[in-house]
């Protein structure tokens, strides 16, 4: 069974994180509430399926100072803002800053269905091409330095004798080490090089082209 996602409710209101947990819960969500920006960031883990509803304005950290530390932190939970009247310029700051969406208080139990819907597809978005970035860094810190740039010349499109050229290796030498590549990782053509360059964490310089 799939886990079940989370939605985190941060806002300094008792009264709103309340009924807005209660209202959630009873269409089917698990809810998790918090008081202030700094309490989820203390507890809010960096894994598992999850959403944010987070109060555009709280004392101390507000909404968009969350949302910065989120960012600064690297925990990719994506992030709807609750917003009172008067706070929509607020809010699409907010949006421009990266949040999925904003709703206005009180909350209808329509509007956030369309809004954590929203946020949950981002949520498992971004876990797939977190898979997809751990299992290229995985295959790549198998190839050895001169692997490395050998691959690192394949990308971009160079043929072997411009590789051993520029490596001051013999064309033999690179056929080895282009073989010895291919193998490593898993790749059977030269489209598949590129597409797992590009999905590594931190792709090669050279990838957007030669580089002198």
């Amino acid at each position: 069974m799939p886990e079940m996602p989370v939605i985190h409710i941060v806002d300094d209101d008792a009264d709103v994180r309340d009924s807005l947990r209660v209202l959630l819960e009873s269409a089917g969500y698990r809810c998790a509430t918090y008081a202030s920006g700094s309490a989820f960031l203390s507890s809010v883990p960096k894994a598992g399926a999850a959403c944010a509803i987070v109060d555009v304005r709280m004392p101390g950290m507000d909404g968009l100072a969350l949302m910065g530390e989120l960012r600064e932190r690297r925990i990719q939970i994506p992030v709807i803002l609750a917003t009172g009247f008067g706070d929509v310029p607020l809010a699409v700051r907010a949006m421009k800053a990266g949040a999925v969406d904003f709703i206005e208080k009180p909350c209808r139990l329509a509007e956030l269905r369309d809004a954590i819907t929203r946020a949950l597809a981002i949520a498992e978005k971004g876990k797939r091409n977190a898979t997809e970035e751990a299992e290229a860094a995985r295959r790549l810190s198998r190839l050895t330095r001169r692997e490395r740039d050998v691959f690192e010349r394949l990308i971009v499109g160079d043929a072997n004798k411009s590789i051993a050229n520029r490596l001051s290796i013999s064309a033999r030498t690179v056929e080895i080490h282009r073989a010895r590549v291919m193998e490593k990782l898993q790749a059977k053509s030269l489209p598949e090089l590129v597409r797992l360059a590009l999905a590594a964490p931190a792709a090669p310089d050279t990838l957007g082209g030669d580089q002198h």
